[in-house]
């Protein structure tokens, strides 16, 4: 892989922490020229001191279509752009607040509408979106995720018809739970309850590592012949 990333220009959406970081780090190592976006300038600031040197920042809200519009007017082409998934609320369907769910809509899904209409890539390059395991296995306690993902993972498939002209290849990597900061907000008990219940479940008996999904997203990313693809890696949650 590093012979393909080796001077490649790589703008990771939401690389200050979890996959989006640990994919900005796997990029860098191998050679690409890396910068980090995300609506949080402090957390952007503190990812800097954890990924290697050179990786560049810039406050981004993909929320935002005009911001995210004028972001990609004033840059260079990129060869690769990668959206790493966004936090949405959880909630049986009947009981989550309207609020809660439009604004999780907004974030994950409107965000990589805005990201696929305006980003500006080079030929022989991709866009990689990352989804989730509920699109494959819907669960009751959080239908909207599932509902998200399967729609994220549709313009993922339209979007590689749309911008194959360009030369553009699109994809999407749909994990499952991964130990990421997201789980922080059970408190220490519950990330540690949910974790052991995911182990126990899951077929290879442990949870993801942030780099086991940055491993499948520079896969799709770099491999000139994937493009409208969903790369499954979730332990075979799927399954279970």
């Amino acid at each position: 892989m590093n012979d393909l990333l080796e001077g490649r220009r790589l703008l990771v959406i939401g690389g200050s922490s979890g996959i989006g970081e640990a994919t900005a780090r796997r990029a860098a190592q191998a050679g690409a020229t890396v910068t980090i976006a995300s609506r949080s300038r402090d957390k952007l600031e503190a990812a800097l001191q954890r990924l290697p040197a050179g990786t560049a920042a810039a406050v981004l809200d993909v929320t935002d279509a005009e911001a995210v519009a004028t972001f990609f007017v004033d840059q260079p082409h990129w060869d690769h752009v990668v959206l790493a998934g966004s936090s949405t609320q959880v909630g049986p369907v009947r009981t989550l607040p309207l609020a809660q769910a439009r604004a999780g809509m907004q974030n994950k899904f409107w965000g990589a509408y805005h990201v696929g209409r305006s980003a500006r890539i080079g030929a022989g390059g991709s866009l990689t979106l990352v989804s989730g395991v509920y699109a494959q296995r819907p669960n009751p306690a959080a239908v909207l995720q599932g509902a998200i993902n399967a729609a994220v993972e549709g313009l993922m498939r339209g979007l590689a018809l749309e911008l194959a002209p360009e030369g553009v290849r699109v994809n999407a990597v749909s994990p499952s739970t991964t130990a990421t900061p997201l789980w922080d907000r059970l408190g220490e008990a519950g990330r540690a309850a949910r974790f052991a219940e995911m182990r126990e479940r899951l077929p290879v008996g442990r949870i993801a590592e942030p780099d086991d999904i940055a491993r499948a997203i520079l896969f799709v990313a770099t491999n000139p012949f994937a493009t409208g693809s969903t790369v499954l890696v979730d332990g075979g949650d799927a399954l279970a």
